[in-house]
């Protein structure tokens, strides 16, 4: 099958304000949650918690979350993405408040990571929603390769700012970092305002195939959850454990911010052109590679590199982690029926979340002996135990599972 004919986006004026509008608030909630979320790991030095209750804060972002994103999908299936857009928008914009506002302490620094994780992932189900709604098939791998291209400018976006405002300083002026946020959070809402849910007529027709155990049974969704789950608990890991490594090197925020920057440019990279990658070598392939170059780059931070060496290991390990998401966002969107098509794509988000709770939690725990060291280590092990299952398994290709069904939006 020929990919790149398939892969386009097909969308009259109507959808396309929408996908710019999708992508201009994917990018403000990426930046607000790169911002806020080293800021927090700043903020918990300065009140001086330990290597053990850091990995419990960054579980946190998570813990509330992860009982959320089943019943988000449901919702969305049913009623369109507006409210969930609405409800994740507000959510973002209370925690940078809190954290803006408030004393620091432990329990506001957990209550607000709470508050922005599910405000994140609310937003997140609505947003790749969105997408799929406005795509036809065969074109997920471009749809979500530039909306993860987006995902990356605010992941870019976020730590560029926290590099220029923190200056050369070990700990930054938290304050500062935190307004820019709460900017930034507002920014959001208004976004969100233009937004508005996807025609569901197609969605409510075969509202008979519409149970949670259609959605279960999407092909590939297990291996999906799993190689997302291992991406997106290691780039949380990097987020929390890089300023630590920082200030054990003794190196300036702004550095960490820079490290983080490229972090994330380098997935941008890697997302521009995975629709011609997937094209050339399958999905089931560059995943596998992907994984296990990911897993080496990681490995190679828990020895004592140059600040050069630094940065060009953080490259290598961009542009491993990059392919992972959209890659599995792509073929469960494919994969599942339009009634379900959000309930499976919040599903992948809920192994998302429930690795970004335990994996922390567990490598905090690890941290007490190891330091940074065996974070990263561990981190390399499960990026590589990951590449082998995907390797052994079945990842559908492109094509594979088209069940040819339209999108919900309607197109002029």
């Amino acid at each position: 099958m020929n990919v790149r004919r398939l892969n386009h986006w097909r969308f009259g004026s109507s959808a396309r304000t929408q996908i710019v509008a999708v992508l201009v608030h994917t990018v403000l909630l990426q930046a607000v949650t790169f911002i806020v979320r080293p800021t927090i790991s700043y903020r918990a030095l300065e009140v001086g918690v330990s290597p053990q209750w850091l990995g419990v804060i960054a579980a946190s972002f998570t813990v509330v979350p992860l009982g959320l994103a089943v019943v988000a999908g449901r919702v969305t299936d049913r009623h369109g993405e507006r409210l969930v857009l609405w409800v994740g928008a507000g959510l973002t914009a209370v925690a940078a408040s809190v954290l803006l506002l408030a004393a620091p302490s432990v329990a506001v620094l957990v209550v607000s990571s709470v508050l922005l994780g599910s405000g994140q992932l609310l937003s997140m189900i609505g947003e790749q929603s969105v997408v799929a709604a406005n795509v036809g098939p065969g074109g997920f791998d471009l749809a979500f390769g530039r909306f993860t291209f987006a995902t990356s400018i605010g992941q870019a976006a976020g730590p560029a700012i926290v590099m220029v405002l923190a200056g050369s300083a070990t700990l930054p002026d938290t304050d500062v970092l935190l307004f820019a946020a709460a900017v930034a959070a507002a920014l959001l809402v208004f976004v969100t305002a233009l937004m508005r849910s996807s025609d569901r007529s197609n969605v409510h027709a075969s509202r008979e195939s519409a149970s949670l155990g259609t959605a279960l049974r999407v092909p590939g969704l297990g291996l999906a959850i799993l190689a997302s789950l291992a991406v997106i608990a290691s780039v949380d890991l990097l987020v929390v454990y890089l300023p630590v490594l920082g200030t054990e090197q003794r190196l300036a925020a702004s550095t960490i911010g820079a490290l983080l920057t490229l972090r994330a440019m380098a997935s941008m990279a890697s997302r521009f052109f995975l629709p011609y990658l997937v094209e050339r070598f399958g999905r089931g392939r560059l995943l596998t590679v992907s994984l296990a170059a990911a897993a080496l780059s990681v490995g190679c931070l828990a020895f004592d590199l140059s600040v050069t060496g630094l940065f060009a290991v953080v490259f290598l390990v961009g542009l491993g982690l990059g392919f992972g998401q959209p890659l599995t966002m792509a073929w469960i969107a494919e994969a599942a029926p339009l009634s379900v098509r959000a309930t499976a794509l919040s599903l992948r988000l809920t192994g998302n979340r429930l690795g970004q709770t335990l994996v922390p939690a567990g490598v905090g725990l690890f941290a007490a002996g190891s330091g940074t060291t065996g974070v990263f280590l561990a981190t390399s092990g499960a990026l590589a135990a990951t590449a082998f299952v995907a390797q052994v398994g079945s990842v559908p290709e492109p094509g594979e599972q088209l069940r040819g069904e339209e999108p919900l939006v309607r197109h002029s």
